[in-house]
């Protein structure tokens, strides 16, 4: 029986990885922020040509979206959008995650030293966003910028542009124009440097927003201005894309480019003075909720499996490390070996941020192994394996807690370590590590934001879809703030519940509590 279930298992997932391979090989995966309108965005139905997003129920559309589907119709493939953000772009790329970049995204000198550029498919033109009614509003020349508050977006050629305004005090770069229009409307800086169609996008989104072309303005290099595709190095489909690109004239790119202003999703109620703040959020909650709902699932999902993984891991590091030294010299030398790599992974876990962690183990296994993992399952181990680093020092400390005359008396009774551990320590451990352990779950539902890094669609994730459709960056994320604390004050009370449950009347811990209920009883 057990070999026809092996064997039947065996060819479920031969035919998994097939088909799998085989719906790869259908599709061209294209990244981008889908963030960026007019050159893509994000949109929940496939109105206008609109494709879809890999691992959600939305769409992506815009000028580069269009492009896409001209060049995956040259390579005979089906065109899906991978939304990833900007940072993530050439990570995801260069570890094969993506098969291209079409993002907006220009063939600089050292973005060429990673990946390689197709032919020119739009010439961008730099220009000044800022506030109808701020200082700098009828400002002409660069030179008008003097003492203004200036940023753009970071990882591009527009941030390099602010030192050509005399004067303009430099802002540190932002990681979209997202949150550089939030900083804009909040008074935070007073302009940002941006391209046309992005600044048309901004000024009919907003009333309040201003775009200045300059008859004189930015002096920018040529593969500045211009935006490519990104490619792997050694990807010999170059010359086809490039044919692509040939049949698309300069009339057609400005022709498609006005159509995708004209034809990109904009809430003119979005600016109303008209609309209280309440109707705005009332508004978006309507019309967004399953994607926000999706996302709170989602986010619950990771934080919880992350948790409860992490407290096993952390309890058998604690079991382990308390374990006595066995008798065998060999195995005595394979222990402390092994003691050494489990404190490097706690040191290494514990002291760098998760962030930082999810680029390593998603991008960077991919890149340097080969090894191509879901972004969900890559998010529930990176939580994980982070968590438990924690925990093992938390359970560390819970079982130092427990009186050492249990373990005394344990062992008197010829207890084994694992018995004394399961059937003394360990139960009160748990309960001793309870708050923490609540804790952690509590900073598990906060960090999940940071997985938007790999393009996870947890809430963060969905509420910064939302607020880039919307223009409502204020509304949108006092939502995703309320959700946030409605998930989190609910674990804690959750937790306290059952620690009242555990602890019956009273709030007692290790030895005492034990003798408590003794007398009790």
């Amino acid at each position: 029986m057990k070999k026809y279930i092996l064997s039947l298992f065996a060819i479920l997932l031969v035919t998994f990885g097939a088909m799998s391979a085989a719906q790869a090989d259908d599709y061209l995966r294209i990244g981008m922020e889908a963030a960026y309108a007019p050159f893509n965005w994000t949109q929940d139905n496939d109105e206008n040509g609109a494709v879809p997003i890999e691992g959600t129920k939305q769409y992506a559309n815009g000028y580069d979206v269009q492009i896409a589907k001209k060049i995956a119709e040259e390579l005979g493939k089906k065109p899906l959008v991978v939304k990833i953000s900007w940072n993530g772009l050439i990570p995801a790329l260069t570890s094969g995650k993506i098969d291209m970049i079409i993002a907006g995204m220009s063939p600089t000198a050292e973005r060429k030293k990673e990946i390689a550029f197709s032919s020119s498919y739009y010439t961008s033109e730099p220009v000044m966003v800022v506030k109808k009614d701020g200082k700098f509003a009828n400002a002409k020349t660069l030179a008008d910028f003097d003492g203004a508050k200036v940023t753009s977006q970071q990882g591009v050629y527009l941030y390099n542009l602010i030192s050509q305004l005399t004067g303009a005090k430099k802002e540190t770069a932002m990681q979209d124009f997202a949150q550089m229009r939030q900083a804009l409307e909040s008074g935070v800086i007073d302009a940002y440097v941006s391209e046309r169609p992005e600044a048309l996008t901004a000024e009919s989104a907003n009333s309040k927003f201003k775009m200045i072309q300059f008859k004189k303005g930015f002096e920018v290099g040529e593969e500045d201005a211009s935006i490519a595709i990104g490619l792997r190095k050694n990807d010999d489909r170059i010359s086809q894309i490039n044919a692509a690109i040939e049949k698309i004239s300069q009339a057609d790119q400005v022709a498609l480019m006005d159509k995708m202003i004209k034809e990109q999703p904009v809430d003119t109620n979005s600016t109303d003075e008209k609309t209280s703040f309440f109707q705005q959020v009332t508004k978006i909650l309507t019309e967004n909720w399953k994607a926000l709902l999706r996302g709170t699932g989602m986010t619950l999902l990771i934080s919880m499996v992350g948790t409860i993984v992490g407290l096993i891991i952390g309890l058998l590091i604690g079991v382990y490390r308390t374990a006595p030294k066995a008798a065998n010299k060999v195995m005595a030398g394979l222990q402390t070996a092994f003691g050494w790599l489990l404190n490097i992974y706690i040191e290494i876990f514990r002291g760098t941020p998760m962030i930082v962690q999810s680029m390593v183990i998603y991008y960077g296994t991919a890149q340097a192994f080969g090894i191509s993992l879901d972004r969900t399952w890559a998010a529930i181990f990176i939580v994980s394996i982070n968590t438990g680093a924690y925990m093992s020092e938390i359970v560390r400390g819970g079982i130092f807690a427990v009186d050492k005359g249990q373990f005394e008396a344990a062992t008197a009774l010829g207890m084994t370590h694992g018995q004394t551990m399961r059937k003394v320590v360990l139960p009160q451990v748990v309960r001793n590590i309870l708050p923490a352990t609540g804790n952690e779950f509590v900073i598990n539902i906060k960090d999940t934001s940071v997985l938007n890094v790999i393009s996870v669609v947890e809430l963060y994730f969905s509420g910064n879809t939302v607020a880039t459709q919307t223009f409502q960056y204020f509304q949108t994320f006092t939502i995703i703030a309320v959700i946030y604390f409605i998930l989190t004050f609910t674990v804690t009370r959750i937790l306290r519940y059952i620690e009242k449950k555990i602890d019956a009347d009273d709030y007692t811990t290790g030895a005492n509590q034990m003798q408590t209920k003794e007398l009790k009883s």
